[in-house]
């Protein structure tokens, strides 16, 4: 029950306080990403330099779980490199479809605390709309038009 507790707690600071629920002004990298079984639509912008994420913001609507996942990614990613957000990534999406090795969860930090989405097939879609969207704004390299 701990863990729920946890769990419950994240997402609720995370949906109702987003640091990173906001337009961002100049990016450099834009994406939607759309959720069209739940309604979940997001627009995630990053500033890149050299290969790192300088800043990042996302807006959008959708339920509390894509909101705080959004929310959650873009504290984990500021100031990484491309590589190093694509990782975590795909460590989060394998979270949700099949599970870590505790090595693995210990890099997820708080985004750990969704692990249990896992367990929700119809949630899935929710947690990883980010993620996913983030993927394809870096490997794409989708640009402001």
């Amino acid at each position: 029950m701990e863990t729920n507790s946890f769990y419950n707690e994240i997402l609720t600071y995370h949906n109702a306080h987003p640091m990173h629920k906001h337009d961002l002004e100049p990016f450099t990298v834009e994406l939607e990403g759309l959720n069209p079984t739940c309604g979940d639509d997001i627009f995630l912008r990053l500033s890149l330099k050299d290969n790192r994420i300088e800043d990042g913001a996302f807006t959008g609507d959708g339920c509390a779980i894509s909101q705080a996942s959004a929310d959650i990614m873009l504290d984990m990613i500021r100031g990484k490199t491309k590589e190093q957000a694509l990782h975590l990534a795909d460590l989060f999406i394998r979270m949700i479809k099949e599970g870590l090795t505790d090595e693995e969860m210990e890099e997820l930090e708080e985004a750990g605390a969704l692990q249990d989405i896992r367990h929700m097939p119809a949630r899935v879609k929710c947690a990883v709309l980010a993620w996913h969207t983030l993927q394809q704004a870096l490997e794409n390299g989708e640009t402001p038009t």
